[in-house]
């Protein structure tokens, strides 16, 4: 007769169980642990993810907004030499206006010292007295008042050497009413009068004035 010991199997079974029973919340823990570190990397790199495209697009706008500025920049620098350039050409008609009006000064003389004013220069006042005409003005560098000396000589209405009585430098000023540096200036010439014409009929000398531009 054969004898099987079940209880030996049953308590087999038992431990079985009781050791994956046992075993069973570490499993658990390693498990949410796994899942809650795999969330973290995902949190971790769609965080990432998003700062590196939020850091493009600043960095696009900023490349923008420096082009922008550099076009208007570039405008402003034009408008502002139109706007010398429209003062400039406004105090010349100015100046031969109000020397016109005097009806002393030959027009010829007038239309003469008119043309000869180069880019950068302006005329502030001009008088005749006694067969001479002295003119004041301002200009931005030397060299515009050489080429207007020298315009001026190119003329036979006045005889040379025409002379420069004074020339001072301004300095620039800075500050929210900044101005560049000017050299303010006064020359002086004889006037080439024909036998028997007269340059001042009423023997008294005539000056017309104009403003700096504005």
């Amino acid at each position: 007769m054969i004898r099987v010991n079940l209880l030996g199997v049953e308590r087999q079974k038992s431990k079985k169980a009781r050791a994956a029973i046992a075993f069973d919340p570490a499993q658990s823990i390693t498990l949410a642990c796994s899942l809650l570190l795999v969330a973290a990397v995902a949190g971790i790199g769609w965080w990432y993810w998003s700062l590196s495209g939020e850091s493009a697009r600043v960095d696009a706008e900023m490349a923008a907004a420096q082009q922008e500025q550099a076009r208007l920049q570039s405008l402003l620098v034009e408008v502002q030499q139109f706007e010398q350039q429209r003062a400039m050409l406004q105090q010349r008609v100015a100046l031969i206006e109000q020397l016109r009006s005097g009806q002393s000064i030959p027009v010829q003389l007038l239309d003469h010292v008119s043309r000869s004013v180069p880019e950068m220069l302006w005329l502030t006042s001009m008088a005749q007295e006694a067969g001479q005409v002295t003119i004041e003005g301002r200009a931005t560098t030397l060299i515009a008042l050489s080429d207007f000396v020298g315009n001026l000589a190119g003329s036979p209405l006045l005889l040379k050497p025409i002379e420069i009585m004074n020339s001072q430098v301004q300095p620039a000023v800075s500050g929210a009413q900044a101005a560049p540096e000017l050299i303010s200036f006064a020359v002086r010439a004889q006037i080439n009068t024909p036998p028997g014409a007269e340059t001042d009929p009423a023997g008294r000398g005539a000056r017309g004035r104009a403003g700096a531009p504005r």
